[in-house]
């Protein structure tokens, strides 16, 4: 299993900006699989996720409303769509994978990470 995260960069506020994760070696339509990210001196957070039942999908409050997670089963690959960017969202975004196809917080296999960095 392999998660390939990228799409980072830097982007003003207000900007938009697509984050992807390849994945290999499992089907992402078959599992939970989820965006998270980390600030400098803060924990991980659970940004936005989404479940093989339906393709549900859950987001954190404060990205509610402006990232969208979708998959696309063809290329086997996940997305984070981040709208109205703000200086706040500045992070390093990792992909996971989840144990299972429900939503149960439990991810087995994470990728590198994506730098964003949202400034002026």
């Amino acid at each position: 299993v392999q998660l390939q995260a990228s799409g980072g960069g830097l982007m003003q506020p207000g900007g938009s900006l697509r984050l992807a994760c390849a994945a290999s070696g499992f089907t992402v339509n078959d599992y939970a699989i989820g965006w998270f990210r980390q600030a400098p001196g803060k924990l991980r957070e659970g940004v936005a996720s989404i479940y093989s039942d339906y393709g549900r999908a859950y987001y954190a409050d404060v990205v509610n409303g402006r990232f969208t997670i979708y998959r696309d089963n063809a290329k086997n690959t996940l997305y984070l769509q981040m709208k109205s960017l703000k200086s706040e969202d500045t992070a390093v975004y990792y992909c996971a994978k989840g144990r299972f196809g429900a939503r149960t917080g439990l991810y087995d296999y994470w990728g590198q990470g994506t730098l964003v960095t949202v400034s002026s």
